[in-house]
């Protein structure tokens, strides 16, 4: 998976603001290919688990749906474990289409990013080239 540095920057930025609770938001895009970046805001409030405000999603999927775009991942952050799909995130794993990208903030110097493909229980990781 290709994804442009300013969306992978963006991530981060976002992760980073959210500290010490987890972030989350949506990609969207044609085809695979990432076009646009739209942060949600998690009802959890919590360091250990988001859920994308209904809201937002919403919102959002109706603006993807006008522009023909599709749902191509999910991000999340990790604000002191590594970038791996926990229990929870492969129990809330409700779009096996998308990818699940959570960006690590374990190390907070070296943030990392990775995307894991989870269908029925099942984590497949994905490569992620930024460029």
């Amino acid at each position: 998976m290709l994804l442009p540095k300013r969306f992978a920057d963006e991530i981060v930025k976002h992760a980073r603001a959210e500290v010490p609770n987890e972030c989350c938001g949506l990609l969207a895009g044609k085809n695979g290919a990432v076009l646009e970046l739209f942060q949600c805001e998690s009802t959890e409030k919590s360091p250990y688990r988001y859920y994308v405000d209904p809201k937002d999603q919403i919102r959002i999927m109706r603006e993807m749906d006008r522009k023909g775009w599709d749902l191509v991942g999910i991000y999340h952050s990790h604000t002191h474990t590594e970038a791996y799909p926990s229990k929870t995130d492969v129990e809330l794993a409700f779009y096996p289409e998308a990818l699940y990208f959570i960006v690590s903030l374990e190390n907070r110097n070296a943030p990392v990013i990775r995307a894991f493909r989870i269908t029925d229980g099942q984590i497949v990781e994905e490569e992620v080239v930024i460029d």
